[in-house]
């Protein structure tokens, strides 16, 4: 073979290597509350309907496998007794259907429920790979004190795909500007935003400016508002109406992080900002 075919066909293989941009699905979806049964059909039916239509990763909103109960103003007169018994474990019947349709339709897919550990509640997003296998799993860290009997998670993880660094923050978390800084400080390209509470105009702007300052593409994933964003704070899609309905965008991690505003940075004056509000 000559040398000058070779060395195109290293390059040719070499730059498909390097292609981390994959087609996504937001699934702009109402759940039924407290129904599993009825919520996984609906999320079965449109992730089947996303992967029709190419989409590599599809994500639910917030809670949806329950219908996110687990919030009190959401669901007056909640008590641990009835909340215990509709979360689901990891591994628990129907994360394992979860699990074995983003096998099948060869897909990544984030699902949102609330999760049971024991005696103990999460509110927690789980992406299942493409191979079945659990790709990551993130729970709530930050509350606005209205999920009772939810234990609040502890770690902000960032994980490797084959599609860039992903990480998750759900609802509540985003409007703390310094989750997302975290993940982005971690190396995050692509961050999932699945929601329920609030959502409108401040909130698109709010979206907009976590993608631009951190340099981040970012899928904001509510029941009734869907947003994705490239990392310039661009709204490159979104939902229109507020029904049922798949969002889709073509994503590239490989543009995120160039030449953001946290290159800027200059930690070592930050200290200040692990304190208390005065």
């Amino acid at each position: 073979m000559p040398i000058r075919i070779a060395l195109g066909m290293l390059l040719a293989a070499l730059a498909c290597a390097a292609d981390l941009s994959f087609n996504l699905a937001g699934l702009s979806l109402m759940p039924e509350p407290w129904n599993k049964e009825a919520n996984f059909a609906k999320l079965e039916r449109y992730a089947r309907q996303a992967a029709g239509r190419g989409a590599q990763v599809v994500i639910t909103p917030e809670g949806f496998l329950e219908g996110y109960v687990g919030n009190e103003k959401h669901t007056p007169g909640l008590t641990r007794e009835r909340y215990l018994p509709v979360g689901e474990a990891i591994d628990g019947p129907l994360m394992s259907r979860i699990r074995e349709l983003a096998r099948e339709l060869k897909i990544y897919l984030a699902v949102g429920f609330a999760e049971r550990d024991r005696e103990k509640m999460y509110n927690s997003v789980a992406i299942f790979s493409p191979e079945g296998a659990l790709a990551s799993r993130y729970s709530k860290s930050h509350t606005a004190d209205d999920e009772p009997f939810n234990t609040k998670g502890t770690e902000f993880p960032v994980v490797s795909t084959p599609f860039g660094r992903w990480g998750t923050l759900i609802c509540f978390d985003r409007q703390l500007p310094e989750t997302m800084r975290i993940l982005a400080v971690k190396g995050a390209q692509f961050v999932l935003v699945p929601s329920w509470g609030g959502y409108g105009e401040m909130n698109d702007i709010m979206m907009r400016v976590r993608a631009y300052e951190n340099s981040v593409w970012l899928a904001f994933v509510h029941p009734k508002r869907c947003l994705i964003i490239d990392p310039r704070g661009n709204i490159v899609a979104s939902n229109s109406g507020e029904h049922d309905q798949i969002v889709t965008a073509r994503i590239d991690p490989a543009t995120a992080g160039r030449k953001g505003l946290i290159d800027r940075r200059r930690p070592e004056l930050y200290g200040e900002i692990l304190g208390k509000a005065k």
